[in-house]
Order: C-alpha cells, then sequence, then structure tokens
C-alpha cells in the first residue's frame, strides 16, 4: 500500500510557486502551462485554480514571490550599512545571485515581457519600486547614483540572459567573450 503524505495548504502553494518558477522561467507568461505547473507540484490543475485563481493571478504572485525575496537579500546584504557601503554590498549579493542562480534572473526577465498586461505590469512596476526605495533610502546617495547602481543591475541581467557569465563560460556553454568580461569586471563594486 502506498501512504500519500498530506500536505497543508501552505505547503502546496510553495510546492505551486516552486514549480511556476521552473516553468514561467523557462517558457514566460504566455507560454508557461498551468498543466504542467500542477503535474510538478504534484496536484490536479483545478486544484491550481483553487488556490490561485487564473493563470495570470499564479503568474502575479510568482512576480511578487520573486521581488519580494530580492528585497530580502538586498535588506540582508545591507544589514548595519549606510551609504555607499550599503550599495556595493547590495551589488555583490545580487551579483553573486545571479551568478548562480539562473531560473530566477529568466523568470524575472520573463516578468518584465509580460508587462504587456497591464495587471501584471503594476505587479512589477510596485516590486521594482520597492527595491529603488529600499536603495535610496539606505543609501542616501543622490538620483543619478541610484540610477546608475540600477543600470549596472539591468546590465548584469542582460549579460546572464545571453549565458555569458563566468560560471556559463567555464562550464563550456559557450566560449569566453572578452567584450562581456570587461562589462562584468566593471560592474564590480569596489573591494
Amino acid at each position: 500500500m502506498v501512504v500519500v503524505e498530506r500536505k497543508s495548504k501552505e505547503e502546496r502553494l510553495t510546492a505551486v510557486l516552486d514549480a511556476a518558477l521552473v516553468e514561467f522561467g523557462t517558457k514566460g507568461y504566455h507560454g508557461g502551462s498551468t498543466e504542467e505547473i500542477a503535474r510538478q507540484a504534484g496536484i490536479s490543475q483545478p486544484y491550481v485554480f483553487r488556490l490561485f485563481g487564473t493563470k495570470r493571478d499564479l503568474f502575479e504572485a510568482l512576480v511578487n514571490r520573486c521581488f519580494s525575496e530580492t528585497l530580502e537579500m538586498f535588506e540582508r546584504a545591507a544589514d548595519g550599512l549606510r551609504g555607499r557601503e550599503a550599495l556595493d554590498a547590495i551589488g555583490a549579493a545580487y551579483m553573486e545571485q545571479l551568478l548562480t542562480d539562473e531560473l530566477r534572473l529568466r523568470a524575472q526577465m520573463q516578468a518584465y515581457s509580460a508587462c504587456d498586461d497591464p495587471e501584471i505590469c503594476a505587479a512589477v512596476r510596485r516590486g521594482y519600486g520597492e527595491l529603488v526605495s529600499f536603495a535610496e533610502r539606505v543609501s542616501g546617495v543622490e538620483p543619478a547614483e541610484i540610477s546608475s547602481f540600477f543600470a549596472k543591475g539591468m546590465l548584469l541581467n542582460v549579460i546572464a540572459s545571453m549565458g555569458l557569465t563566468p560560471t556559463d563560460m567555464a562550464a563550456g556553454g559557450v566560449a569566453a567573450e572578452p567584450w562581456a568580461i570587461r562589462l562584468l569586471e566593471g560592474c564590480r563594486p569596489p573591494s
């Protein structure tokens, strides 16, 4: 006899969001399948809809979770720091996450791509705005420096989305691109 472990609603929500990260991160909002998400989470597709309502609601929940986790990472990195030192710590932590968690990057890029949907766009704007507000608050630097900080972050996203991180290149997936290496070095916070 097979014993099936009953999971709490919270455990199922987490399982669905973990599966959604993989599915939407690789296929995007429009290409992602709620049927595949349900299968990966070990539940029925109707139960996915019972938990989240619609595919859009599920995608928004994933967007909200990703931005929330990024904000938490910013907060941990900047803990006890202020000014440029806080921004440098956040930048180093973001770069480390970006270079080691390709799936999260892909999900982030898919969120930006799905901004043709007004409700998803509102969630992305809200989440990104919280990151900017935190960086402004903890650093106290001028708007031009905040803009430069976030511009470097987006440049890192673009480089990583092309598979041009040192991890990608070391894994033999692509040839080392000298221009990408130079840009990555330019994005590193001072040591």
